[in-house]
């Protein structure tokens, strides 16, 4: 006789893990090597420790171990906040009508208000085990500002961020959160770095990217002595710490003899989607019974979907290694209406590499109108406001649902609610009083950015 599934599902402080999944031990490619700017030869450790901490830098490079162990440090903070509860759906399914079974794993219950602050205390941990003095980073909406704030506030760690422009004038209040955690806020680019003054002179009136951010934040911790830089996605460590999520979500529905079909996840850098996904792609790779899987990302910034795959450059200043990922370009900048995070050029190696071999089944890009619907009729129905990024997955979970609907298969979807939209509300605001467009880059919005891909004749 089957279990009854109740609304949420927790695991016991027993259950939680242990140990991060690193999926590149299994992959069947491993993504291809991180270059260096100037040699253009596979990055070294010693490459790398300028800028990352040295125990993030090992993280970085390992390609070998299946698991590596969660310092107890880190166990300890986790507890304050995880497990996060895996949520079904049953209101959301029954105003769909759908014969789907609709799961949630939910990442909101933290005052940083989403994922991020799953890598930001790991990566806070080894800045102060390492005796640093503190470190910088950039933010898109603010949820990675935000967890690194309470990160190096609870470790007693000084903290610089370069949140891209638009977002520094659209959300005061993440702003505010931030420095109340001890943080110094910039917006990016700023005149505080070479790297943000040569692009105002280039692009003065610019409203800022991801790109830029992380230009403004490596230069300042290469520059300031007894800092380094920490990043919310994108990066190996970082899926690697966010697999907390996936490992979770897993060990939450086995218990309930449940297995998802589908895995949907919003894509920016990769960081939850990665995480979501991880144990479930190593039964994948492994050749065992696995979910469709989903990547989700705007529309008005589609790296996979409409991205090229090729080495590019991290960062609009090219100071950062290249990496072989989906891009549409460093130089590109997402329109100035787009009102969520998810707005990086490029895609995680391990994510892209993935998608290219076909382990990643999925990618589609939605509209931000279309996101906002699915948002509210998930506020109305499941009582939580998602942040604008978390709508993306949702959009693509109710449009699966629908074609359950359609066709009577039922089927068990899961999507990665990666946290909450409180400090979203102007884009509500615009969404609710008709004012929200959505914007797609023309052929041509994108080769522009496309130019920006370095040509490196003889590297694959």
């Amino acid at each position: 006789m089957a279990k009854e599934i109740p609304y949420k599902i927790y695991l016991t402080e027993a259950e939680l893990p242990k140990a991060w999944y690193n999926v590149r031990a299994d992959m069947k490619t491993d993504h291809r090597p991180i270059l260096h700017p100037g040699t253009l030869k596979p990055v070294a450790a010693e490459d790398l420790t300028p800028v990352f901490c040295e125990e993030l830098v090992k993280q970085e490079l390992n390609s070998t171990d299946r698991y590596i162990e969660i310092p107890e440090e880190i166990r300890d903070f986790y507890k304050m906040y995880r497990p996060s509860p895996l949520v079904r759906a049953y209101c959301l399914e029954k105003a769909l009508g759908t014969p789907a079974k609709i799961y949630y794993k939910y990442e909101g219950g933290n005052t940083s208000g989403s994922h991020k602050l799953n890598s930001a205390i790991a990566q806070a941990y080894y800045a102060k085990k390492q005796g640093l003095k503190g470190v910088t980073t950039e933010t898109g909406a603010g949820q990675w500002g935000t967890a690194v704030s309470m990160a190096c506030s609870y470790f007693g760690l000084d903290l610089r961020v370069y949140m891209v422009k638009v977002s520094y004038e659209q959300k005061p209040y993440r702003k505010a959160v931030m420095e109340t955690y001890g943080a110094k806020i910039f917006a990016s680019p700023s005149n505080t770095t070479e790297a943000g003054r040569k692009i105002l002179a280039e692009f003065p009136d610019t409203t800022g990217s991801l790109g830029c951010a992380i230009s403004e934040a490596v230069e300042a911790a290469l520059t300031t002595e007894g800092y380094r830089y920490v990043l919310g996605s994108v990066l190996n460590q970082v899926l690697l710490h966010q697999s907390i999520i996936g490992l979770e979500a897993k060990t939450a529905m086995l218990k309930y003899d449940e297995y998802p079909d589908i895995v949907i996840g919003s894509a920016g850098g990769g960081s939850n989607l990665g995480g979501l996904m991880a144990p479930f792609m190593e039964d994948k790779l492994a050749g065992r019974r696995a979910p469709h899987f989903i990547a989700v990302e705007p529309a008005s910034c589609p790296s996979m979907t409409r991205g090229k795959f090729a080495y590019d450059f991290c960062d609009t200043g090219k100071v950062t290694p290249l990496a072989k990922m989906y891009t549409l370009g460093s130089a590109f900048i997402p329109s100035a209406n787009h009102a969520g995070g998810l707005r990086y050029h490029g895609m995680s190696p391990i994510l892209s590499q993935l998608y290219h071999d076909g382990f990643l089944d999925e990618a589609r890009a939605v509209e931000q109108t279309s996101v906002f619907d699915a948002a509210v009729q998930f506020a109305r129905v499941e009582g939580i406001l998602p942040a604008p990024e978390s709508a993306h997955a949702i959009r693509v979970a109710i449009d699966e649902a629908i074609k359950c609907k359609e066709s009577g298969e039922e089927k068990t979807i899961l999507f990665g609610l990666t946290g909450t939209g409180y400090f979203d509300l102007s884009a509500y605001m615009a969404y609710n009083e008709g004012k929200m467009s959505d914007y797609i880059p023309t052929d041509e919005d994108l080769e522009r950015g496309f130019a920006s891909i370095p040509s490196l004749p003889g590297i694959q």
